[in-house]
């Protein structure tokens, strides 16, 4: 089984990448959706993330916003809750796996957005990035709601620049010449790949 890492800087275009693979019959496992889930009020951090920031609990669900705010503001606070999430996000990455091997699986996607930034690239055979120009990933990510320039920008800080990246892909997936194109170069990727 293959191993296709899929990442790309905010704003990029990864979500419509991945569900483009799965259109395509590509199993993919969603870091950020299994982050969510490990947050949601029965999940498997939430109580850990309310022991260690008890003032981001409101009305008995973490606020992701205040969490992202102090967290983004402080080192220390993001150290914390990486070391909350980041092992049973890469557990829930195990257990994928594992079922997709189970099932004969020829290739599967790891859509993960920090992947180069904690050294993901590893755990895969091969890494496609997701990029657009520069003008189209910041109106992609402004018109979002609650979004702000310097928020966008701390965003920005923590991750590696969109041409290194590319540099390092072994596949790059255009997101901002239309969804055609984009669908042709994925289907290109699993042609290659499968």
């Amino acid at each position: 089984m293959k191993i296709l890492g899929l990442t790309g800087s905010i704003g990029m275009g990864k979500s419509t990448a991945a569900a483009m693979f799965r259109t395509l019959g590509v199993p993919v496992h969603d870091a950020d959706a299994t982050t969510h889930e490990l947050m949601a009020p029965n999940g498997l951090a939430f109580d850990l993330i309310a022991k260690a920031f008890p003032d981001v609990i409101n009305n008995g669900r973490i606020d992701r916003q205040a969490l992202g705010k102090i967290a983004f503001a402080n080192p220390d606070v993001l150290k914390t809750l990486e070391t909350i999430l980041h092992p049973l996000v890469r557990a829930a990455e195990n257990r994928f796996l594992a079922t997709q091997r189970r099932l004969g699986r020829k290739l599967v996607v790891l859509d993960i957005p920090l992947l180069y930034e904690t050294a993901g690239e590893k755990r895969c055979d091969h890494v496609a990035v997701v990029s657009a120009p520069g003008f189209i990933q910041r109106q992609r990510v402004l018109s979002r709601e609650g979004m702000t320039e310097t928020k966008f920008s701390a965003i920005l800080s923590k991750q590696m620049p969109d041409i290194e990246k590319r540099k390092r892909a072994d596949f790059i997936i255009p997101t901002g010449l239309g969804r055609a194109v984009t669908f042709q170069y994925i289907q290109g990727i699993i042609d290659q790949l499968s």
